[in-house]
């Protein structure tokens, strides 16, 4: 579990997506202070297991499926990846519950400066979208975001200059893609409403529902 709160910027060492082993090799400092043989890393907002580790490196593994369902496969030696250690109880939660298991790819569309803020329009899968709501939260490459306006097909965010800063999305230009996460909230509400209404396994939940039983 992560809060979406990078807590730095690694660097791409090695790279293997198309062997019987694949695997990431990532450049870090500051959250190799603690790190642990199965620790759980956030890794584009992807959780991801310590199988290795040296004085300025870690290792993960990732499986086929991870690869097909995240922008992973498209990382290359020498790219940036936004990194964050599990969430500890004794800590603050700055951003917002994230599990790290990608819902969908989106897509940059358009990318401007707002006075000093960064606004990013994303193309996103409709399984997606269907959790996304204006002043909503959502993980971006593992970033904890509020949604300034949700449209057809696509969402809007808007970055102040320190997470512009120091996180990948200040580095991310137009037709670049990232791993999108929803809110978790979202999907137990829709679970719910779906099982008292259609069934354990229907997903066909409308807005008339949600004012129904009270979610908005």
């Amino acid at each position: 579990m992560f809060t979406g709160i990078v807590e730095e910027l690694g660097t791409i060492k090695g790279i293997e997506v198309n062997g019987l082993n694949p695997s990431i090799e990532v450049l870090a400092t500051e959250i190799l202070s603690d790190i642990k043989i199965g620790d759980s890393i956030s890794v584009n907002g992807v959780c991801l297991t310590v199988i290795s580790y040296k004085k300025d490196s870690f290792k993960v593994e990732v499986m086929p499926e991870t690869l097909r369902k995240t922008g992973l496969a498209e990382l290359k030696r020498g790219h940036k990846v936004n990194l964050e250690r599990a969430l500890s109880l004794k800590d603050r939660l700055g951003g917002h519950i994230v599990t790290g298991h990608i819902d969908g790819v989106g897509k940059i569309i358009k990318k401007y400066m707002e006075a000093n803020a960064v606004v990013l329009e994303i193309d996103a899968p409709s399984e997606v979208l269907k959790y996304v709501i204006p002043k909503g939260s959502i993980a971006i490459d593992g970033i904890s975001l509020t949604v300034v306006e949700v449209k057809q097909g696509s969402f809007t965010v808007s970055l102040i200059p320190h997470t512009a800063g120091i996180t990948t999305l200040g580095l991310k230009i137009i037709g670049d893609k990232l791993n999108l996460e929803g809110d978790l909230i979202g999907k137990y509400v829709e679970k719910f409403i779906s099982v008292q209404k259609y069934g354990e396994n229907s997903g066909n939940i409308s807005m008339k529902d949600l004012l129904e039983n009270g979610f908005i």
